[in-house]
This record gives C-alpha cells, structure tokens and sequence, in this order.
C-alpha cells in the first residue's frame, strides 16, 4: 500500500542537521543529551502509523455525507422559491438573448404566499365561503374540467385539508405472506366497490412520491399506534434508511 512519508522524510533531515551542527560544538555534556533527545524524536516520527490515501477517500466520504442533505435541502428551497417568486413578472429585464427574465427578488414569492393566507383567512367568513363553495361546484360541474379539479382538490385535501387522508398509518400484507408493508388507509369504507370488511391502502414507493392502492381485508392490516404518521411516511420514502420516534403519551 503506498503511504505518504513526506513528513517522515522532513523531520529526518531536520534532526541530521542539527546533530551535525551539535557534535561541532564545544559542550560534551550537552551533546549527549541534545543526541539522545533528537534520536528520540526520530524514533518516535519512524515508529507513527503512516498516513494512508484511503483515509483521503473517508474523509471525502464524511464531508460529503454532512454536504450532501444541507446543499440539497438548500437547493430545493432555493428552487421552490424561485419558481413562485417567478409567476408574477413585477421586476423583469431583457437579456443578451432577447428572452425576458423576471428577477422579483423574492417579492413575488412573499406576495404570492401572502394572498394564499389571506385567501385562507377570508374564506371562514360567510360571503367569502358562499363564493368560494359556487366555484367549487362550477369545476365539479364542468365537463372535462370537474376531473382535473377534484382530483387535484382531493389530493391538496389529502395533506392539508379537514379530511386528511394519510393520518392512520399501518402495516398491510399485500401478497398474504410474512412480508409487510408500510401505507396508509385511505378509505376504510369500500362497500361501494361490493367489498365489506375491506379498506384502502396506499403503499408509498421509497425515494418518489408515487405509489400503490391495494383494497384489503382489515385482517391484513395492522394499525401503527406508537409512531406518527409523519415519522412513518418519512421512514417509507427514505427506503428504511432514517429513523423514527416514538410518540410519546401526553405530548
């Protein structure tokens, strides 16, 4: 294995200089002592570990594990924010190419999550929520509109709406064997498919935000009470790799 004797080789030609210039002195004494600190010193530097490449690769390796989930994490927040900050052309400027760039600075991004809260806001209120509820059966009524609609409506409402559907977090056995998955029932009511004791399940794939909807019998699922949703679709989308906490009781 090749080492890196760099600095073995330095010190060496140090301590041979200076017992060269300490034995053309005058004082015996401290020759003696100088010679036996300096072979010391050199017995020392020859019997150290010498440094190895691969500890190269290990320390690239560490910096790269402590870099990589900050730099990504930054990245995509930069990205989001740019992307909203970029629907509304308030500052905007033409480059050498000709194409128009709106750089708002952030200002759209502040307008823009501003007016979602306060849309929020208003619609609790009645008049607002008449209006808001008129639209909302418009789209439904709508053809060819009312699909895109309610399935986005209902995906939205899935995450952050009243009816949160990814809330009760289980174990299914899909393929009735001893092998388990972690999901989410969806719908615990399938009776409308003609299938009683049955619900929905949804298996999120590791690493992507799609996933699986398997209808099965409640016999082949298994609650999930000690740990939260959140910690159990963190842990599915990680592929097993991060950990989970328990929920603890009171809190």
């Amino acid at each position: 294995m090749e080492t890196f004797n760099v600095t073995k080789v330095s010190m060496m030609f140090f301590c041979l200089i200076g017992l060269f210039f300490l034995m053309n002195g005058n004082n015996q004494g401290w020759h003696i002592a100088a010679f036996s600190q300096l072979s010391l010193t050199h017995k020392t530097f020859c019997m150290e570990k010498p440094f190895e490449y691969k500890k190269l690769l290990q320390y690239f390796l560490q910096g790269l594990l402590i870099m990589a989930p900050i730099s990504i994490t930054v990245y995509a927040i930069y990205w989001v924010i740019s992307g909203i900050d970029g629907l509304i052309p308030i500052f905007s400027y033409t480059d050498q190419a000709g194409k128009v760039r709106v750089q708002n600075y952030g200002l759209g991004f502040v307008i823009i999550i501003g007016f979602l809260m306060a849309l929020g806001y208003f619609s609790s209120f009645f008049i607002t929520g008449r209006i808001i509820s008129f639209m909302d059966k418009f789209f439904q009524k709508t053809p060819g509109l009312k699909h895109i609609y309610s399935t986005t409506r209902d995906f939205f409402e899935a995450f952050a709406g009243d009816k949160k559907k990814f809330t009760q977090n289980v174990l299914a056995n899909v393929d009735d064997n001893d092998v388990w998955r972690v999901g989410f029932i969806t719908n615990d009511d399938m009776s409308d498919f003609g299938l009683q004791d049955h619900v929905a399940v949804y298996i999120p794939m590791a690493y992507s935000v799609a996933g699986n909807v398997y209808i099965l019998p409640k016999t082949r699922v298994k609650p999930v009470t000690h740990i939260s949703s959140a910690q159990t679709m963190k842990f599915a989308v990680s592929g097993g790799v991060t950990s989970v906490e328990e929920v603890v009781e009171g809190k």
